[in-house]
């Protein structure tokens, strides 16, 4: 299974249903205004199958990008709610962009009770099990490759002796 197929089924199946009939009414909707007006009449019939597939096909694919970030905002440990609202309603889908730039790393299963943390965590919430490495001197998290602990200047021990 590819990663887009997975990032795909994570959208609920709500989300697909009312894309879904979101693409349906909006079609039909298109289909009655282009019998009543003719202008769009008279079109070429390759213009009128365009006009009734592409803008509901665009409503079909926003209403899913919101389904999905509720979903994944959900995932993640993130206020869902207010990411979804605010999908749904800044317009042009800015608010979909803005969650695509400002959201959370995935959360990860921590290795003493498998419950789920944010990856910024250095201990388990549930447990107390040490997530990242710590610095020896003041308990805080570094990362792997770092010489000196950030908060204290403490010499870190080498990757291969270090504890995690």
């Amino acid at each position: 299974m590819s990663r887009f197929t997975e990032e795909l089924s994570v959208i609920p199946r709500t989300a697909r249903f009312i894309a879904a009939c979101v693409w349906v009414v909006a079609g039909l909707a298109l289909l009655v205004i282009s019998q009543r007006d003719h202008e769009l009449a008279n079109a070429p019939h390759a213009m009128r199958i365009f006009v009734m597939v592409f803008p509901p096909l665009v409503l079909f694919i926003y209403a899913l990008l919101i389904g999905y970030v509720y979903a994944d905002a959900k995932r993640r440990g993130m206020r869902y709610v207010m990411w979804t609202l605010l999908a749904m309603f800044i317009p042009d889908g800015i608010g979909i962009i803005l969650y695509f730039v400002l959201r959370d790393p995935p959360m990860r299963a921590c290795p003493g009770c498998a419950q789920l943390a944010k990856s910024g965590f250095t201990f388990c919430p549930h447990c107390g099990t040490s997530l990242l490495p710590t610095c020896p001197n003041c308990g805080r998290g570094v990362e792997l490759g770092w010489s000196n602990c950030p908060n204290c200047g403490t010499k870190l021990p080498a990757p291969g002796a270090r504890a995690a």
